[in-house]
């Protein structure tokens, strides 16, 4: 099979590449190049992408003798991911850029371009599972499945995969058990990257500074921290930097009337407005969205209620859940409350250890109606 190898200059998607070497297809490498400046630096675990992880991507395919190629989507990353990560924020939302990645540039623009070319499969360093069922029919499907190692596990990330695109990718680590195991087989291989560190926060702000980043595009004024009833508690300098349950860098004085910290509860970006209040009127009953889709096969009749649990973080906890598609939405409402979650923030539905599919959470339901 013919296979192309995403190679981003990490641990993962390096040994995910000699797997696939060691399994025999014909691999070619191909780094990303998402920045539009290309002499953007690593800082230690911070920042993805940069001329380093080009280089680190270069010597592990040379390491393994397969043809390497760096495409430039930096375009279409801009456009795709970063426009709307900041629209998305503006609109008083809060997206995931991860999952926009994973869905229109790995699974969308990278696979258009794989599949035009010629390639079978496109194999990333991810850690989820493909599982292939064979119906009752003889015909057979692939689902997407958790990964052995729960800690390590990316499925949430990978829940915006279609059917066509499952059909046509490749994680070789999904049963590792560990990822010390990965780093141990990286250096048996000679690998550069065996110790290097994970990236975390969000690639294009290496950084960390969100509200930074985010003030220098859709602005930033002075506005109003009000309670639910409207009463001003304090005063913010940008009501885009804000997301629901947020606790610090809140200028609402201490303490409060009853003595306990606030929450960001809403996110007002047309009036500028923060809406803060306490801990449990952040209890959520319900989501939906009307942006979903399925992994694999959807349910049989999405109509009707059917039992599942449901993640809204990538590294949260998945709960116990029902789920139906009704006007237009999948509507997921959950047994207990959960604390926190905000619109454009994506939820991912699950049976047992498969992702059955996804939304991008458009409105919520409050658990308990609250005072004040």
């Amino acid at each position: 099979m013919k296979v192309l190898a995403a190679m981003s200059g990490g641990v993962d998607s390096a040994v995910a590449a000699a797997r696939a070497v060691d399994a025999g297809h014909d691999v070619v490498g191909v780094h990303l190049a998402l920045n539009r400046n290309p002499g953007t630096l690593r800082t230690g675990s911070r920042g993805c992408c940069t001329i380093e992880d080009s280089m680190d991507a270069r010597r592990a395919a040379t390491l393994l003798g397969i043809p390497f190629y760096v495409w430039d989507f930096s375009e279409r990353f801009q456009a795709d991911v970063m426009d709307d990560f900041v629209a998305e924020y503006a609109a008083g939302r809060t997206p995931n850029p991860c999952m926009r990645c994973n869905e229109k540039i790995k699974f969308a623009a990278l696979l258009e371009k794989a599949l035009a070319l010629g390639f079978d499969a496109v194999a990333t360093g991810h850690y989820a599972n493909i599982v292939t069922v064979t119906g009752a029919d003889g015909t057979s499907h692939r689902e997407l499945h958790r990964a052995a190692d729960w800690a390590k596990d990316q499925s949430y990330v990978l829940g915006v995969l279609t059917t066509e695109q499952l059909a046509h990718a490749m994680f070789p680590l999904g049963a590792t058990p560990s990822k010390a195991e990965v780093r141990a087989e990286a250096a048996v291989r000679g690998l550069t990257v065996a110790a290097k560190p994970d990236s975390h926060d969000i690639c294009f702000i290496p950084d960390g500074d969100t509200r930074g980043f985010l003030a220098g595009r859709v602005g930033a004024a002075d506005g109003p921290i009000l309670d639910r009833s409207g009463r001003v508690l304090g005063t913010h300098t940008g009501a885009a930097a804000f997301t629901v349950g947020q606790r610090k860098g809140l200028n609402v004085g201490f303490p409060t009337d009853d003595g306990r910290p606030r929450f960001v509860l809403e996110v007002r970006p047309v009036s500028n407005e923060v809406i803060v209040g306490p801990r449990e009127a952040l209890a959520v009953a319900a989501v939906a969205g009307s942006r979903f889709s399925w992994a694999g096969e959807p349910p049989t009749d999405a109509a009707t209620p059917f039992a599942c649990e449901v993640q809204v973080r990538a590294h949260a906890d998945p709960v116990a859940a029902s789920a139906t598609v009704r006007d237009g939405e999948l509507v997921i409402t959950l047994d207990e409350p959960i604390l926190g979650v905000a619109p454009g923030q994506t939820a991912v539905v699950y049976i047992g250890t498969r992702v059955l599919g996804q939304c991008t959470i458009d409105r919520t339901t409050s658990a308990v109606p609250v005072h004040p």
